[in-house]
């Protein structure tokens, strides 16, 4: 049989192409892992703020202290992360995972008094709407950059009309508008933040990168979904009310 160099090459490339994918989708199953071990992680910590009356006051009177704090670290925890060790990754992701489980016990408390069904259905929907939306950000060819960018900005005029209504307009009918629009965006962050991180990746990275790529991309993807969580269970629990 006579040697086909174009064949040869073409089968290379075919080679080459299958390592870079099954590369692509070992650091993908790695973000994904990290950031359910986050979920998981969070959920305990809400669970055992919740579980105790003296903690869910002692953490309601210091709310805007772990607001402030969660902030802080949404902005410093991703520029340590992509600059520094992987301990220093890991440590930024698990104190902000911590940080959000224990914001998160008073409202687990107030919703489990109210309806217990109201949790598990809020992360149910959570968990579909997140997995939909981040296989797509995934498999689309589509450059969700540009409307990435929009939502990124959105995100400030979300915090600024929520201190608005915090503080001066006391609206019920203004937040459940404003967690709508929150569900919406924080969706579409969903799909670009998956595209955004996997383009992240290249084959040529060596395990430390990778790791700290996967933290950083777990970090992310976290933060939208225990935002989704927070804004559809607020939904939820304002239409039981009405």
């Amino acid at each position: 049989m006579a040697f086909n160099p174009q064949h040869a090459t073409l089968t290379r490339t075919e080679a080459a192409r299958a390592e870079i994918d099954a590369g692509l989708r070992s650091y993908m199953l790695r973000v994904y892992n990290y950031m359910s071990l986050g979920v998981a992680f969070t959920g305990a910590i809400a669970m055992l703020v919740a579980s105790n009356a003296a903690l869910v006051h002692g953490v309601a009177s210091m709310f805007w202290l772990f607001f402030i704090a969660i902030l802080g670290m949404g902005f410093i925890a991703p520029r340590l992360m992509v600059s520094k060790s992987v301990a220093t990754a890991q440590v930024c992701f698990w104190a902000y995972a911590a940080l959000w489980g224990v914001v998160l016990g008073p409202t687990i408390w107030v919703y489990g008094h109210l309806d217990p069904m109201l949790i598990a259905r809020a992360f149910f929907i959570t968990a579909a709407t997140f997995a939909g939306l981040s296989l797509f950000g995934y498999t689309t060819k589509k450059n969700l950059a540009p409307i990435g960018a929009f939502l990124v900005m959105a995100t400030w005029g979300i915090l600024i009309a929520l201190l608005v209504n915090v503080f001066l307009v006391h609206s019920g009918g203004f937040q459940l508008i404003l967690s709508i629009v929150v569900v919406l965006v924080f969706s579409g962050l969903t799909a670009y933040e998956t595209q955004m991180i996997r383009d992240m990746y290249y084959q040529s990275d060596g395990h430390d990168v990778v790791t700290r790529k996967a933290i950083f991309g777990a970090f992310l993807l976290y933060g939208s979904f225990v935002t989704l969580f927070v804004w559809i269970l607020n939904i939820l629990g304002m239409m039981r009310s009405n």
